[in-house]
């Protein structure tokens, strides 16, 4: 299976995803969103799935006022439960292979 990773800039998060710059290097600072590749901020490329985890840890800042540390608390604990999820729905898919 080949995997496919896609990269958007800080321009393209600004212009597609509606954020700012202020906002993209808050979630860095607080480890909400990596980047993939880039020095500094003009040069700062991220994965696709960046995005998704912006976009929630912006709707909680603004719509319910968190702070950005515990919003990095909320989106690590997120992040946690989306891979144990996927490991679950993996193990009882092999289970069921197994079993059936």
């Amino acid at each position: 299976m080949t995997e496919i990773i896609l990269w958007v800039s800080v321009q393209e998060l600004c212009q597609c995803g509606g954020f700012t710059e202020q906002i993209i290097v808050e979630a860095v600072d607080h480890g909400i969103a990596q980047p993939a590749d880039g020095d500094n901020i003009t040069d700062w490329v991220f994965d696709t799935t960046t995005v998704h985890w912006l976009r929630k840890a912006v709707r909680l800042h603004y719509d319910l006022e968190i702070d950005w540390i515990a919003i990095s608390m909320v989106v690590d604990l997120l992040q946690k439960n989306e891979v144990l999820e996927q490991q679950s729905r993996r193990f009882e898919q092999q289970l069921n292979r197994f079993i059936n």
